[in-house]
């Protein structure tokens, strides 16, 4: 028998374990768009109602368009789409292409409800407010299954230049019941005017967003890849009409040297006043997905005790803390009333504490509120120019 049950060798013994397991990410800036295409051949190689992630113009044009005997691409609206949105600066994170059938925006939206790394959608140069509807009902559908995203649609950029040009645009948008904001913040519609065939604002605009981060505002960012003939543009009565209701003009500013396209608003075609910007939702929604995916591992493990709540609320705690280090809150509380009452001396407890503790437990179930201070930029900067004598 051995005089010790343990011994000095070999002095320092190393146990080798797994690393943790990964947390799952979620890019804030993918896209979609959605485009009828010819029947057949014509239309590409992709199957209709199946999403293919695009990362070129010539990928764009074998699986959604096709080519003449002189190799030049024919051109449809959801290849136009497609180029443009990969055309922006900086781009999307990625880019998915969905072909239609001729009427069926229905079936193909539904194939993009399984794709849940999608953030924005659109249809390629889509005006028509029964298409659209559709469009705005997907995004809120899915958001509120958990999968969030920002439908992006645009006015009809072909209705011809009027003193009542901004009062016509929104009666088209809202009128005859057909009320295309969003309660739930889940709708942008920009507007720009065009003359013969439109380009996609809609789609430049969707991907100019998703290219930059969620808590930047689409202010004054750039839309590349699309133009608007001086004549066409808007004045700054019609600006300020839009934008007052939601609605993102796309103007030239003269202030920004160069020629170039700029959006001059940031707001969501909304209902909901407590949410009007579109950064706002796009910060709530990645918040959302990194405490989901940074607290999953919690769930079947952490105990209903005061020890297991300490390390949900100090795991949610670094999730929110990385945040503020980025500059993307600027605080943050974890409050678990749970962990509040356990932390209560047994015998100094009330009864409804006990029936409290007693319930979650037989429930498994606990709530956590997590508080956000959320800094917004300047989109209106107001300047008193004082002239003073010597």
């Amino acid at each position: 028998m051995p005089l010790l049950d343990v011994v000095a060798y070999p002095f320092v013994e190393v146990k080798i374990v797994p690393p943790p397991a990964a947390v799952a990410t979620r890019s804030p800036g993918v896209v979609a768009v959605v485009g009828i295409t010819p029947d057949g051949a014509s239309g590409g190689t992709a199957p209709v109602d199946a999403p293919r992630v695009v990362t070129s113009a010539g990928e764009a044009a074998t699986l959604f368009a096709s080519r003449d005997a002189d190799g030049a691409v024919q051109r449809n609206a959801l290849f136009d789409a497609l180029a443009v949105a990969l055309l922006q600066d900086p781009p999307p994170a990625k880019v998915y292409g969905v072909r239609a059938a001729a009427g069926g925006y229905a079936a193909a939206l539904r194939a993009l409800e399984g794709v849940d790394d999608v953030n924005f959608v659109s249809l390629a140069r889509e005006t028509e407010v029964d298409a659209l509807l559709l469009l705005k009902a997907h995004a809120e559908d899915v958001s509120a299954a958990g999968s969030p995203r920002i439908a992006v649609a645009m006015a009809d950029p072909t209705q011809a230049p009027s003193q009542t040009w901004a009062a016509d645009t929104l009666g088209a948008l809202t009128g005859a019941g057909k009320v295309l904001r969003s309660d739930t913040g889940r709708m942008i519609v920009v507007a720009a005017r065009a003359a013969g065939t439109a380009p996609d604002f809609a789609t430049a605009a969707m991907a100019a967003i998703a290219g930059q981060p969620p808590h930047v505002s689409p202010v004054l960012k750039q839309v590349r890849g699309v133009a608007i003939p001086r004549e066409l543009g808007f004045s700054p009565t019609e600006i300020k009409a839009l934008a007052a209701e939601g609605i993102i003009p796309i103007i030239d500013p003269a202030l920004i040297p160069g020629e170039g396209l700029f959006m001059a608003d940031g707001g969501l075609f909304t209902t909901d006043a407590r949410r009007p910007f579109v950064d706002i939702v796009r910060v709530l929604d990645d918040i959302q997905f990194r405490l989901r995916a940074g607290l999953i591992g919690t769930i079947g493990d952490a105990r209903i005790t005061k020890p297991g709540l300490t390390l949900v609320k100090l795991t949610a705690e670094g999730i929110v803390a990385n945040l503020r280090r980025q500059n993307v809150i600027d605080g943050y509380t974890v409050t678990i009333p749970l962990l509040e009452l356990l932390s209560i001396p047994e015998s100094a407890r009330t009864a409804a504490d006990t029936q409290a503790i007693t319930q979650a437990r037989a429930t498994r179930g606990v709530d956590m509120v997590v508080a956000i201070i959320y800094g917004p930029q300047v989109h209106h900067l107001g300047v008193t120019l004082r002239m003073d004598f010597a």
